[in-house]
């Protein structure tokens, strides 16, 4: 099964190649793969977790994994972002997979650290980890209360249960973000959602989601490797495979170009792989120690996205601060968190920027409510707009700006979107 995920991984890059996703749109909610920087900075991120469990094989006295991954991180003055889990515990009835598929923990729902294990898993029950982790200063992303997926997935899960609705899926995640503010008074800012599901199946996906929680979407630049199972069947050369699977591709990019990890995200597992092995108890020090190696400071998200929120804008450019700005209340970045500041403005474009950020999401959740069917991003601030007369009425979303209302912007407004984002005045 861990065979069919690799080729089905490749399958979905080679498929993206020849039938490109649509474009992305404007977007409040950005998917933060990486970020635009030219100091070596990297974000290293945890899926699962917290776990107290320890490694597997145990190594190191029954010590708990995300201790050791907490301990590792120590060593290298490194600071890491842990995507964890509320209880795993309500997701029964249920039994495991075959062990090495992607179902090995249950076959309907996930189970953390493992199955019938639940209960040494999730903030829920590990108040200790969850309090070493903010004491240390490492940052805490949501990655749902129980992990059930938005909607369907049906090449990998495709016996899953599935939350289906982005009521469903909002409630989950705030469920996980009540539970921090309550006992740590932390108030969480990211999600990855379970599985990078993003499609709910009633008109709304993740990205809806991150917005009524006010979150970003944290992605992944890198694959860190440690998830997926060596097929070797001696147990003792499977995890020394898997733990040179982590290491390789880190050396390997390092030596082609030093500079290659600069703003990226790094992506790792606080449990077990499909095999119920721990490979990044022992991976993680050596990734460490490369990136360290070539002068990298491992960071949190948040760290991150200090440097720089895009993905194609970094402190240097003159528009880089009064972007910075205008992202915290419109929607000007792209959803792949790029700017395109030299593409010409569209009306689409325009009328996100002048509509407020409730009217533009209200309107177009009401409509897909309404209609049970998905809508243009730019459906909202469009109808906003063409009712105040600021964009014209027969304004199409993906024409080119020909004159704009003189109302917000300075006379010296041009047409590409830097241009007009200069002119701004709202």
């Amino acid at each position: 099964m861990s065979m069919i995920v690799k080729m089905g991984k490749l399958a979905k890059k080679a498929l993206g190649r020849v039938l490109p996703p649509p474009a992305p749109c404007l977007s409040y909610t950005r998917r933060i793969q990486r970020v635009c920087t030219r100091q070596r900075l990297a974000a290293m991120t945890f899926d699962d977790g917290p776990m107290d469990l320890p490694a597997a094989p145990d190594r190191f006295g029954g010590k708990s994994l995300t201790d050791l991954l907490l301990d590792t991180l120590a060593a290298y003055h490194a600071k890491g972002t842990f995507d964890v889990v509320g209880d795993t515990s309500e997701n029964y009835p249920d039994k495991a997979g075959a062990l090495g598929s992607a179902a090995w923990g249950g076959i309907q729902f996930d189970h953390y650290p493992d199955i019938h294990q639940d209960s040494h898993g999730g903030v829920l029950h590990n108040d200790r980890l969850i309090r070493r982790m903010l004491d240390e200063g490492h940052q805490i992303t949501n990655h749902g209360y129980r992990h059930v997926i938005f909607g369907k997935k049906p090449f990998v899960y495709g016996k899953r249960e599935v939350l289906g609705s982005f009521d469903l899926a909002a409630q989950d995640l705030a469920r996980l973000d009540q539970l921090m503010l309550d006992r740590y008074g932390y108030k969480l800012a990211m999600t990855r959602p379970a599985h990078y599901v993003d499609k709910i199946g009633d008109g709304f996906t993740a990205y809806d989601v991150c917005d009524r929680l006010g979150y970003q979407y944290m992605a992944a630049s890198f694959d860190g490797a440690g998830w997926l199972p060596s097929t070797l069947p001696d147990p003792k050369a499977a995890l020394n495979a898997e733990i040179e699977a982590m290491e390789a591709p880190v050396r390997q990019a390092l030596e082609q170009n030093p500079d290659f990890f600069c703003g990226q995200i790094i992506f790792q597992k606080d449990g077990y792989n499909m095999a119920k092995r721990t490979p990044v108890a022992w991976g993680l020090e050596r990734q460490l120690k490369l990136l360290q190696d070539q002068g990298y400071q491992v960071v949190t998200v948040e760290r991150l996205m200090e440097e720089s929120p895009f993905a194609d804008l970094g402190q240097e450019d003159p528009l880089f601060a009064t972007m910075r700005t205008l992202a915290e209340s419109r929607a000007v970045v792209y959803s792949d968190n790029c700017l395109r500041l030299d593409k010409p403005m569209t009306w689409g474009e325009l009328s996100m920027l002048l509509t407020p950020k409730e009217e533009a999401l209200g309107r177009r959740w009401e409509k897909i409510r309404a209609t049970g069917q998905r809508q243009h991003p730019y459906y909202g601030g469009m109808e906003f707009c063409k009712e105040h007369g600021y964009i014209p009425a027969e304004a199409v979303q993906s024409d080119p700006v020909k004159d704009l209302p003189q109302k917000f912007f300075s006379p010296a407004g041009g047409r590409t979107r830097r241009e007009v984002y200069q002119a701004y005045q709202g």
